[in-house]
């Protein structure tokens, strides 16, 4: 999973209440160790799945209140810690597990909806994590958080095609590259094309939309929480205008964040704040 250690999202920044950043960190260690535990290293497939398996046995001793083994005492320690404080939903951190379990399969996408239920397990329970260690429950601002949170995987995703093509990690569904032409191998040699070019385009598109389906959840969420989270939708539609600046040729270059980015994304987030009222 190519999600830069989950970084595209608030891990206990300085806008973060410092009574939430314990549990932030413990949340955000639980997913990167079991993101690294999937994807890297030279491991080969059935030895991820067993490491997953027996992470996943670790998860359910803490959450039945039994001592953490040894190997991962570190992560599951704070964890524990997190879950009885604030009492996190069980599903949500098994969710994560299936995502990882499924990207070591590197299955295909035949098309966007196959692609989405992939990101309501990889990325949208963190976002559902986050909300509820700040005690927002409301299904409309969860699916909100739904949306921001599947639109930054996708943006990640575009933005990473590049990288991912060659590894023969396949997120792009089938059904948009067909309908483009396109074969596999084209992406695998990240050849650029006018249809490649095409193809990044409507997934761009639709990767903004739904970004900004789900935007109105920074207006709503209170506190500095909405603050990062103004930020967090800055940064991706960002990326996004930054593959638009490439003709869209992110087969062949990867756009990146930087901190000359910084002042513009500060600027946007007022921006938002004041459209608001």
């Amino acid at each position: 999973m190519s999600i830069e250690h989950y970084e595209n999202f608030p891990v206990a920044s300085l806008l973060c209440p410092p009574r939430l950043r314990p549990a932030i960190t413990a949340i955000y260690h639980y997913a990167r160790t079991a993101d690294d535990i999937a994807d890297e290293g030279d491991a080969c497939a059935a030895d991820r799945l067993a490491d997953l398996m027996a992470y996943r046995q670790g998860l359910q001793a803490t959450l039945a209140g039994q001592p953490p083994t040894a190997r991962w005492a570190g992560v599951f320690k704070p964890l524990r810690e997190a879950v009885v404080q604030h009492r996190l939903p069980p599903a949500l951190l098994h969710q994560l597990l299936d995502a990882f379990e499924q990207d070591v399969r590197n299955p295909s996408y035949p098309d966007r909806a196959a692609l989405l239920a992939y990101c309501s397990r990889s990325a949208d329970p963190v976002g559902r994590l986050l909300l509820h260690l700040y005690g927002i429950t409301d299904p409309g601002l969860l699916q909100q958080s739904d949306a921001i949170c599947s639109a930054l995987q996708l943006i990640n995703f575009w933005q990473d095609l590049s990288v991912d093509s060659p590894r023969h990690r396949h997120y792009v569904p089938e059904a948009d590259r067909q309908r483009q032409g396109l074969t596999l191998q084209a992406l695998v040699s990240c050849q650029d094309s006018p249809a490649a070019r095409r193809l990044v385009r409507d997934l761009c598109d639709w990767a903004e939309a739904l970004m900004r389906s789900g935007a109105p959840l920074a207006l709503a969420v209170p506190g500095r929480a909405g603050w990062e989270l103004r930020l967090v939708v800055q940064g991706g539609l960002r990326i996004l205008e930054k593959i638009r600046h490439m003709d869209h040729a992110a087969l062949t270059s990867r756009p990146s964040l930087s901190r000359r980015d910084a002042p513009l994304l500060l600027w946007r987030a007022l921006r938002m704040r004041a459209v608001a009222a």
